[in-house]
């Protein structure tokens, strides 16, 4: 089932909650790929309904990169959808979303305000968690699946719901990648062909930093060291970090806690991220 106004998802919830039945909403903005369906599966195994949204979200995209240039494939996205038997594509428009008048926004601190992402984008996360509140208040979901990939906004939209009391549960994904540990991501399309054979270097480089924190180097060395790969190969790094996994705060030791090393780069005019777990 596709709807695409408010009225026609309370009926369609209307008709789930009837039968009692858990839901989960995986949030997505379409050009789906291998790495939405496995947040699709996860969901299934979660809960008994699954409602899959794609909404490019315009408030969330930065002025150098309009919202008209994001890719839309929306027969193909679909096509997939119906053959993982998602229940419901929540599918509506700007003005729906975001109707004349409106005044009100999400702002969050905590973990969208730790010099990462948020550096670079200062709008991001206004956009995320205003467009992520709005459709777990309009779904209603009991678990909401994001992929790990993005984990500044995983970390953001956690507490979000915590904080806010919004009654869903939210629950990380790990990153798919490709066979040469590229992060699936729906911007790949924009890598050129020179460009799509350099860019597993940047998870390579993660992988080689980690097994040097692990080995109980110097963090300042470590991160320098992969800094100085990452740009070697032909990126412009935006950053190269290793935060706290669960709050995101500068560490300055891998024992000071789980450690995440995250990852900003640009490799012609696409901007790639990515993380690890150490």
């Amino acid at each position: 089932m596709i709807v695409r106004t408010v009225p026609a998802l309370r009926r369609a919830l209307e008709s789930i909650s009837a039968n009692k039945a858990t839901t989960a909403l995986v949030p997505t903005m379409g050009a789906l790929h291998d790495g939405h369906l496995s947040l699709i599966r996860l969901a299934k195994r979660r809960a008994a309904k699954v409602i899959v949204s794609i909404f490019v979200n315009p408030i969330q995209i930065a002025q150098s990169e309009a919202s008209g240039s994001y890719p839309r494939t929306w027969k193909a996205d679909v096509a997939k959808l119906a053959a993982e038997d998602v229940d419901l594509i929540w599918n509506t428009d700007v003005k729906t979303m975001y109707p004349d008048g409106l005044a009100t926004k999400i702002l969050t601190e905590g973990p969208a305000t730790v010099g990462l992402e948020d550096r670079f984008r200062p709008h991001f996360f206004g956009g995320v968690t205003t467009v992520v509140g709005k459709l777990f208040t309009q779904c209603r979901p009991d678990f909401a699946i994001f992929g790990e990939k993005d984990f500044q906004q995983f970390r953001v939209v956690t507490r979000m719901a915590r904080d806010l009391d919004l009654g869903v549960k939210v629950i990380g994904s790990s990153t798919v990648r490709e066979r040469d540990g590229l992060a699936m991501s729906s911007r790949n399309v924009y890598l050129s062909p020179e460009e799509r054979s350099v860019a597993p270097a940047l998870y390579s480089t993660m992988k080689e930093t980690a097994k040097r924190l692990r080995a109980g180097d110097d963090i300042k060395a470590a991160m320098a060291g992969g800094a100085k790969l990452i740009t070697n190969a032909g990126f412009v790094l935006d950053y190269f970090e290793a935060r706290h996994a669960a709050t995101l705060a500068p560490i300055g030791s891998a024992k000071d806690g789980p450690v995440r090393i995250l990852l900003a780069a640009r490799l012609g005019k696409t901007r790639l991220i990515d993380n690890l777990g150490i």
